[in-house]
């Protein structure tokens, strides 16, 4: 009876393999188009054809600054538990109300091109710029 296992040497490599693979799936993004969600930037990002999203995590919003098309659909996204709102600051040309921790909301960007400020009226530090082009 032998004591080594005929497997011997396999499994590592197989593990080894299995990690790659799986770096390599999370290193992904699934050929999405939408901007990361999980840190805040203060680069412009640009939405895809089919919309945008604007993620509130920790006080923040995601990308802090967004370039649309006019008239594109901007999904909204609260991961805080407070109540957040994204307000232009002018002319309220956009406003989504008070968003609840943990739902979501759409809004139309603006039909005129230009660079639109918004804010978080409960939290005004809370800041980002919608840019339509």
């Amino acid at each position: 009876m032998s004591l080594t296992s005929p497997y011997r040497g396999r499994t590592p490599r197989a593990l080894g393999t299995v990690c790659a693979l799986l770096t390599l799936v999370g290193c992904s993004n699934g050929g999405s188009t939408s901007p990361a969600a999980t840190s805040a930037s203060s680069t412009a990002t640009s939405a895809s054809p089919g919309g945008a999203r604007i993620v509130i995590e920790n006080f923040t919003f995601s990308p802090a600054n967004l370039k649309v098309r006019p008239g594109t659909k901007v999904t909204v996204v609260n991961r805080d538990s407070a109540a957040h709102t994204v307000t232009a600051t002018r002319d309220k040309v956009f406003d989504t109300g008070n968003i609840t921790g943990g739902a979501t909301t759409t809004f139309t960007a603006p039909p005129t091109p230009g660079s639109y400020s918004y804010l978080c009226t409960l939290h005004p530090n809370m800041k980002g710029t919608l840019t339509v082009t």
